[in-house]
């Protein structure tokens, strides 16, 4: 198994394309819908549209994930043998 090597400048040209899409955007529209999806999550609701919003909030992939593991947590297989 030979592990994926990152060239180091692709990695510095990402962690910066990030910062500016976090400076750019409207956080408090982004922690709204945030707020949004977990309560859905919660509940029975479905969660697809408040990801949607979300993400045209400009939230990042992650943020959303973690906002659905800190309602539903993480999934850890049973051991069946």
């Amino acid at each position: 198994y030979e592990p994926l090597r990152v060239d180091p400048a692709i990695e510095a040209q990402q962690a910066e394309r990030l910062a500016n899409l976090r400076a750019g955007r409207d956080q408090q529209a982004v922690d709204a819908a945030l707020t949004a999806l977990k309560k859905a999550a919660e509940g029975e609701d479905n969660v697809l549209y408040p990801m949607k919003d979300a993400l045209e909030a400009r939230a990042t992939v992650g943020e959303v994930c973690n906002a659905l593991r800190e309602v539903w947590g993480t999934y850890v297989p049973t051991d069946a043998f």
